[in-house]
């Protein structure tokens, strides 16, 4: 039976009773029968059923790998997994099948999460975490500037000895993270957020690279929405939100990618902080994370920006494999879209600023890129207010035109940046801060 053609139900600025359902799909190849249908492990605990007349937003795996996103509406009376099988199908006719991915021994691994007075939504994460399939793992919480006792008492009474638990006083990611970089004991450390469900087989799979490459300096890997309830949440996974897409990809200094001009400057297209790995010795040769960028700080962000670039500045390569997938809940509010839109725009310019101004020989490399890189950015851009739907579908489809107030946030927000990160050193001046020496880079172009 062919697929329901999928049509929008509201335009993006007003509620949808329910929102959109995520689900995962399994077949048992691109036109073989369903081997499961469920909601995505970040809603399951809602319980309801996907049902007749909903509109869903699923996952779709190949034998437990992740290969494609759909958006259907199932039709009533409709079996739901049915009806999402035949649009995944249709997407996925003519594909051949891919062979799992095989890896050697893997990494003693640290995983790092960083939280701020985020106790409500920390446990579910750290559930997930305690259930991976990798067989060598530690995890360590870094309870961030807490005002309360709230994060170290779950940690403590519910999870015992399982997880570490170290405190950071100084606000601000970076500082957080390189608070985990100093206790971490694993020769890979990987990284996620305290509002994320990891997928049982994400660690395997962000750390697998690591036992065959030994330039690879860092791994990313795909982010998908674990709930799409609010416009604020459609909007964001409409234009992208976290994912890069489902295509295995290695960036490496060596052989600069010929799409990407401004490369290795291009940070945002490697990947996102909540899901990143990186080779425990490399990320503390480059000095760790820069502490004054960062959410926390008057940076606002760039924090992951800052430490991709530098890893590749110093001659590693840095591959993003979309099998190591975690399910990030996105802010649900419209202001939370807001901070977001300006702090994206803020993090930007600061990391580029803490670039220049801790590893200044980028700066000739930086300058020969600029040109070609933003001519090939206002290309991009220039279709961002096109399209008129409201599906988040494929990623970076833009089926709905992103809002001129969130693209005047952004550019404000870059304006801003600059002068965030240097309020931040200022700020940051004589404070004692995690032990993570800083080195020379390699110059951008080549590597070492």
């Amino acid at each position: 039976m062919p697929s329901t053609p999928y049509r929008p139900a509201a335009s993006p600025g007003r509620e949808r009773p329910g929102g959109i359902r995520v689900a995962e799909l399994d077949l048992d190849g691109p036109d073989g029968p369903v081997l499961s249908f469920r909601p995505a492990p970040g809603t399951a605990a809602d319980g309801a059923p996907v049902r007749g007349g909903d509109e869903v937003y699923a996952l779709v795996r190949l034998r437990g790998r992740p290969v494609a996103t759909v958006v259907c509406r199932v039709p009533p009376g409709r079996d739901p997994a049915d009806a999402v099988a035949a649009t995944a199908r249709d997407k996925l006719a003519g594909r051949a099948p891919s062979a799992p991915s095989a890896h050697g021994d893997l990494p003693r691994t640290s995983v790092v999460v960083a939280s701020r007075e985020g106790a409500d939504r920390l446990a579910r994460t750290l559930d997930s975490l305690l259930a991976q399939d990798h067989p060598d793992f530690e995890i360590v919480v870094v309870d961030n500037a807490p005002v309360t006792s709230a994060t170290e008492d779950l940690v403590r009474l519910k999870y015992g000895d399982r997880v570490r638990l170290v405190r950071e006083p100084v606000p601000g990611l970076a500082v957080a993270h390189n608070r985990g970089v100093a206790v971490a004991g694993g020769t890979v450390i990987a990284f996620t957020d305290d509002d994320v469900v990891a997928d049982p087989h994400w660690l395997t799979a962000l750390t697998a690279p690591f036992a065959d490459d030994p330039r690879l300096g860092c791994t990313t890997g795909l982010i998908l929405p674990a709930r799409l309830t609010t416009p604020a949440q459609i909007l964001l996974e409409s234009h992208g939100g976290f994912a890069k897409g489902f295509a295995p990809r290695v960036y490496d200094p060596r052989q600069p990618p010929a799409d990407e001009p401004l490369f290795p400057f291009t940070a945002g297209s490697f990947g996102s902080g909540a899901n990143m790995a990186f080779s425990a010795a490399a990320l503390r040769r480059i000095g760790g994370f820069d502490p004054a960028t960062g959410t926390g700080t008057p940076a606002r962000g760039g924090d992951d920006l800052y430490a991709f670039v530098s890893v590749l500045a110093a001659g590693h390569r840095l591959r993003y494999t979309p099998e190591a997938l975690v399910w990030h809940h996105h802010r649900e509010r419209w202001q939370d879209l807001m901070n977001q839109a300006y702090g994206y725009g803020a993090g930007l310019t600061a990391y580029l600023t803490a670039l220049l101004a801790r590893r200044p020989g980028l700066l000739p490399a930086l300058l020969r890129k600029l040109p070609r890189g933003l001519a090939h950015a206002r290309a991009i851009t220039a279709h961002r207010d096109t399209g008129a739907g409201c599906t988040p579908g494929e990623h970076g489809t833009q089926n709905h035109p992103w809002p001129r107030h969130l693209s005047h946030l952004e550019r404000r927000g870059m304006l801003a940046g600059p002068f965030g990160y240097v309020r931040a050193r200022l700020r940051l001046r004589g404070v004692p801060l995690p032990g993570v020496a800083d080195v020379g880079v390699a110059d951008a172009e080549g590597g070492r």
